[in-house]
């Protein structure tokens, strides 16, 4: 029975000198946590308030998705370099590597999606594709209605509303000219590559 005593005495004082060795790095991590803080924060506004003014205003969706996916990227980071700093620098690299084969397979089964999002910036940026506009893609001809992210919406003349994937419609579409719109002929030279 003397030896649980002494068991748990011996137990506690190497409890006490792991923990009083580890301050100086549970400080440093705390520090380097306001130092990130603050960083991500300066970085997310600055690139807000350069998207801001080179983005229209009716395209502030683009804007959000930007700083959101540079806030995530940056936050990560910092987290990896946090856990560096308290002295968990294999558990790090081990996270980093295991989270960037996860994000392998969650692009690979979102390609298609992700797809969508880049070609509806590309089209949400196009001065030639604006809602109002009449086009005629692969799937038929209309007037745009709204450009969305992911998807596309056209009116057709037969008045059904056509929904297209925006890879669908980027790959290859034609405006067809105000004067010309009406008679169905497209105008030269606005064809969008």
């Amino acid at each position: 029975m003397a030896q649980l005593p002494d068991l748990l005495v011996g137990s506690l004082e190497s409890f006490a000198a792991g923990l009083v060795a580890a301050i100086p790095r549970l400080l440093g991590g705390a520090l380097f946590l306001v130092l990130a803080y603050v960083a991500i924060k300066i970085v997310t506004t600055v690139l807000r308030s350069v998207l801001s003014r080179t983005t229209p205003a009716d395209q502030g969706l683009v804007v959000d998705l930007a700083v959101l996916i540079a806030s995530i990227f940056l936050w990560f980071g910092a987290g990896l370099a946090l856990l560096n700093v308290v002295g968990l620098g294999e558990l790090a690299a081990s996270l980093g590597t295991a989270v960037g084969f996860i994000a392998l397979g969650v692009s690979y089964a979102l390609s298609e999606m992700i797809e969508d999002t880049v070609a509806g910036v590309y089209l949400l940026k196009d001065p030639d594709f604006n809602p109002g506009d009449t086009v005629t893609m692969g799937a038929g001809t209309g007037v745009v209605v709204d450009i969305g992210l992911r998807k596309s919406r056209f009116d057709l003349e037969s008045g059904d509303r056509l929904i297209v994937a925006n890879r669908d419609v980027e790959t290859k579409w034609t405006k067809k000219s105000d004067e010309n719109a009406a008679d169905g002929e497209t105008a030269d030279g606005t064809t969008a590559d």
